[in-house]
């Protein structure tokens, strides 16, 4: 899971560009590229722990859940940020990054674990 977790740090910021942070909250084009690149990361990066099929499960439902979380998500936090919330907002980055977590730990004992 440790794997799983550091995975995810790479595919969610570093794989993530300015363009899809900014303009995921209102355009579904950049808030699909991320999810697009974020899943594609975890697939290829879970395939040798998982295997090939349950790897790939894993990574789709994964994008799946990925999507759903940073449309709420990033429509909150573009709302705090542009009224300089600052407080509101990073509590907000860290629930999402919490949801994502969960989704990763129950995904994970399904498709690994269970």
């Amino acid at each position: 899971m440790l794997y799983v977790m550091l995975i995810h740090w790479v595919a969610d910021f570093l794989c993530q560009s300015r363009w899809m942070a900014e303009n995921k909250s209102s355009h579904l084009g950049a808030l699909s590229a991320h999810v697009g690149t974020y899943t594609a990361v975890l697939g290829v990066c879970c395939l040798p722990l998982l295997g090939f099929f349950p790897g790939v499960e894993f990574a789709v439902a994964n994008g799946v859940l990925h999507f759903v979380v940073d449309f709420i998500t990033s429509r909150i936090t573009s709302y705090f940020y542009k009224r300089q919330n600052m407080h509101a907002f990073f509590a907000t980055v860290g629930f999402d990054q919490y949801l994502h977590f969960v989704c990763l730990w129950m995904t994970f004992y399904y498709f690994y674990a269970g």
